[in-house]
């Protein structure tokens, strides 16, 4: 009668947006909930999850997340019809909002999300208000990290 556990993510981490740390300078984060359907739990419990487009949007004084795209499973979500897309609900504070809305009308900077997560049995969204990086700055960023990597490679066989 034992049931078999199934094998957990460790760090809690459902999924990254990878391109928005290299698109984008990060100015400051905000933890944001999410208000989600049943079938999208089962299926972010899985790990079917992507951020790569998505983006923060506030709508008539609420905070709404745009393209990020959670798999439904087969099995779980044989009685509804599932939208991949859809838009969802983020729970933020009034303040939060506020700040929001203040640093996204001036020119250049956007609120993107970098990371879906657990934090206990709620499913957390990171929210970062962002600035968009020039050709120049990407270059920057790889050159640097390039050089950390190299530096930390010679110390590694120098000791």
């Amino acid at each position: 009668m034992s049931k078999a556990k199934k094998k957990s993510n460790s760090s809690g981490t459902i999924a990254l947006n990878k391109r928005a740390k290299h698109d984008y300078f990060v100015d400051q984060k905000f933890e944001a909930g999410l208000a989600l359907a049943g079938w999208e739990v089962k299926s972010l419990r899985e790990g079917k999850a992507q951020l790569v487009d998505s983006y923060v949007i506030i709508h008539q004084n609420e905070a709404w997340l745009i393209g990020a795209r959670i798999t439904p499973l087969l099995a779980a979500s044989t009685h509804v019809v599932c939208e991949p897309l859809r838009q969802r609900k983020l729970l933020l504070n009034r303040n939060e909002i506020d700040r929001i809305i203040q640093v996204t009308e001036q020119k250049g900077k956007t609120c993107a999300a970098m990371a879906l997560y657990w934090k206990g049995n709620k499913i957390k969204c990171e929210v970062a208000l962002v600035t968009g990086k020039k050709d120049h700055d990407k270059r920057d960023t790889e050159r640097d990290r390039d050089w950390a990597r190299d530096k930390e490679r010679l110390m590694k066989h120098s000791v």
